[in-house]
C-alpha cells in the first residue's frame, strides 16, 4: 500500500465523498481526499495511485473548516469503517455538500450550469435511521463492517447510523460460524430480525403509500424509515396525475410508485409496472391485488420498452406508447440512452425520474435535453445522512414550442 504523506490545501467537494486537491509546487496532480472539508489544510496519506490522479485520506488537520465536527462514531476514521463519508461534517453542511455535488454533475454532464438545487433533510436526524444493514463475517466468525474500498472487516460494537432496533440485535456480540454475511432488517411493523447470509425465516411488513406491504425480508426497500413516503409524495407532487391518465412504473420493484399513482388515478387506472427481479414482481402481484387496472410485467426495462435483450430482439418491445405519465427509478447506473430515448418516444406528458446517483442522472438528463426535453423541476433529499449519497427526483417534460 502507498504510504506517502503530503500536505494539501483542500478544494471543492466532488462526487463520491471526497474533496479535490492538488499536490506539488506549483500544484499539479489531482488528489481525491476523504475525511477533509473545502478550505482546510491537511496532512494526507496517499492510499492509491492511478494514471492522472491519486486517492488519499486526511489523517491530520492543520487548519480546520468551521463546518468540521467530531464524528459521533468512533469507527468513522480512515483506518476503520468505510460506511460513512461525512461524519466529520456538520449536519447543515452535509446538505450543502450534497447540493454542490448535484449542481456540479448537472453542470458538467447535463449542460445545466447553475441549476438550483436544495437538499431537503428527512425527519429523525442523522443517526439511527438505517433500517437495513449487511455485516460481513471475518475469519474469526465475528460480524463487522468493511473498511473503505477494501474487503477488510472492521470489528465494531454497533453501527451508529443503524436503526435502534438493529443496534439492539445480538449481531456483533456473538459468533456466526459458516456465515459470510449477516443481514439485519428493522421493518415498519414488527420486530427487527437478523439472519446469516440473508436466510430469513419469513416475510416482513412495511407501511408506505397508505398501505401495508408483505415482503421477503431480503427484498429491496428504501433504508430510511421516511424515504418511501417522501419519494412517493415527491413523484405525485411533480407529476400531478389527472383522472383518466395512464402510467408506466419502470424499474417498479414491489410497486410503491404504482400504488401511489393509483391512489390519484383510481384503482382501475391503466398502470403498467415493469420489474426484472422475481421476488419484487411476486411482491407487487401479492400486495396490489386491489388495483384492477394494474399490469405487472416481469422483464428488464430495456426489453420491455426498447425491444433489446433476451427473447425481445425479434418481437420488439412489450410496451408501446403513447402513455401519459412515466416513473423512472433505475439502479445506480441510470436508465441509459436507449431506455431514455424509448421513454421520450412513448410521448408521455411528464416523466418523474427518481435517481440515487447524480452522475448517472445528469447523463440521462443530457439525453433528454438532446431529444428536446427539459429538466423542469428538481427535488433532492438526504435519504442517507452521514454518507455522500443523495436521492434526486426530477420532473422532465417536452420543451414547449417556441420555448
Amino acid at each position: 500500500m502507498i504510504m506517502e504523506r503530503v500536505t494539501l490545501t483542500v478544494g471543492a467537494v466532488a462526487h463520491g465523498g471526497h474533496c479535490v486537491a492538488r499536490v506539488g509546487d506549483p500544484p499539479g496532480q489531482v488528489v481525491f481526499v476523504r475525511h477533509a472539508l473545502p478550505g482546510e489544510r491537511v496532512v494526507a496519506e496517499i492510499t492509491e495511485e492511478h494514471p492522472g490522479y491519486l486517492r488519499a485520506d486526511a489523517i491530520s488537520v492543520l487548519e480546520a473548516s468551521p463546518d468540521r465536527v467530531e464524528p459521533p462514531c468512533p469507527y468513522a476514521r480512515p483506518d476503520a469503517c468505510g460506511g460513512c463519508d461525512l461524519q466529520h461534517v456538520a449536519p447543515a453542511a452535509q446538505l450543502s455538500w450534497k447540493a454542490a455535488v448535484v449542481r456540479e454533475q448537472l453542470a458538467r454532464l447535463a449542460g445545466l450550469p447553475d441549476f438550483p438545487v436544495r437538499v431537503e433533510p428527512l425527519p429523525g436526524g442523522t443517526l439511527g435511521w438505517r433500517t437495513r444493514v449487511r455485516y460481513t463475517v471475518d475469519a474469526a466468525d465475528h460480524a463487522g463492517l468493511l473498511k473503505h474500498r477494501s474487503h477488510e472487516v472492521v470489528p465494531i460494537d454497533r453501527c451508529r447510523i443503524a436503526h435502534p432496533a438493529i443496534q439492539e440485535l445480538p449481531v456483533t456480540g456473538r459468533p456466526w460460524p459458516s456465515a459470510s454475511t449477516v443481514d439485519a432488517v428493522a421493518p415498519s411493523a414488527g420486530p427487527a430480525v437478523a439472519a446469516p447470509d440473508g436466510d430469513f425465516d419469513g416475510p416482513i411488513v412495511e407501511r408506505a403509500a397508505g398501505r401495508e406491504w408483505t415482503l421477503p425480508a431480503g427484498a429491496f426497500w428504501q433504508v430510511h424509515p421516511a424515504a418511501a413516503d417522501t419519494l412517493a409524495g415527491a413523484v405525485l407532487d411533480l407529476l400531478e396525475p389527472r383522472p383518466g391518465e395512464s402510467a408506466w412504473d419502470l424499474y417498479g420493484g414491489a410497486g410503491l410508485f404504482a400504488a401511489a399513482l393509483a391512489g390519484k388515478l383510481g384503482t382501475d387506472a391503466d398502470i403498467t409496472l415493469v420489474e426484472a427481479a422475481h421476488s419484487a414482481v411476486a411482491a407487487a402481484r401479492d400486495n396490489l391485488t386491489d388495483l384492477t387496472g394494474l399490469r405487472v410485467v416481469r422483464s428488464t426495462v430495456e426489453a420491455a420498452v426498447v425491444g433489446s435483450g433476451r427473447g425481445r430482439a425479434r418481437r420488439g418491445p412489450a410496451l408501446r406508447g403513447p402513455v401519459d405519465l412515466i416513473v423512472l427509478d433505475p439502479p445506480r447506473t441510470g436508465a441509459g440512452a436507449a431506455v431514455t430515448k424509448a421513454v421520450m418516444a412513448a410521448d408521455p406528458r411528464a416523466v418523474a425520474y427518481v435517481a440515487c446517483d447524480p452522475a448517472a442522472f445528469a447523463r440521462d438528463v443530457r439525453t433528454f435535453r438532446d431529444g428536446g426535453w427539459q429538466l423542469a423541476t428538481l427535488r433532492a433529499f438526504d435519504l442517507f445522512p452521514m454518507t455522500h449519497h443523495v436521492e434526486c427526483v426530477g420532473l422532465l417534460s417536452r420543451i414547449p414550442l417556441g420555448g
